[in-house]
């Protein structure tokens, strides 16, 4: 039986996609679903099931424009945050990220919010984050507990 495609899904370039699946699964547990591969035997695309619904997409640098951070100096311009189901041990899942040879970014920390987060570098330079919550908390309690705004949309300025 087919699974529903998520709504939304982050896609990651690697220089060598092909060890970023089998280091992924290792560090992360993600579950590689679908490779496709070119010709020459390379992989074009695959994807990698996360949780109850997330999808990650894995490939190649393609273009001057989808690069691994490892070939840009290690500029990332953008973080994949990951929420855990609730049966997920985040420290487990961080020391499991460290163990795989992950750097640390910021060890699991509880935040204001009601999440426990921690973040991480893969091999080829991403940041990935993972949380997950242990308090749920309104939008107000939110707010007292962080001492900062917090609104559901962005108001207008005046």
């Amino acid at each position: 039986m087919e699974s529903e495609r998520p709504t939304l899904a982050v896609g990651v370039c690697y220089k060598n996609p092909r060890a970023a699946l089998a280091w992924l699964e290792k560090a992360f547990g993600f579950e590689t679903t679908m490779v496709v591969e070119n010709p020459d035997g390379s992989i074009g695309h695959s994807e990698m099931r996360v949780g109850r619904n997330g999808l990650v997409m894995v490939g190649r640098e393609w273009d001057e424009f989808h690069r691994s951070p490892a070939s840009i100096g290690g500029v990332n311009s953008q973080s994949v945050h990951i929420n855990l189901d609730d049966a997920d041990d985040i420290d487990a899942h961080y020391h499991r990220a460290l163990t795989a040879g992950a750097k640390k970014l910021r060890e699991p920390a509880d935040q204001f919010y009601g999440d426990r987060v921690y973040g991480v570098i893969d091999p080829e330079g991403h940041q990935w984050t993972f949380s997950r919550t242990i308090k749920a908390m309104t939008i107000d309690e939110m707010s007292k507990a962080g001492g900062r705004k917090i609104r559901e949309r962005l108001e207008e300025s005046q």
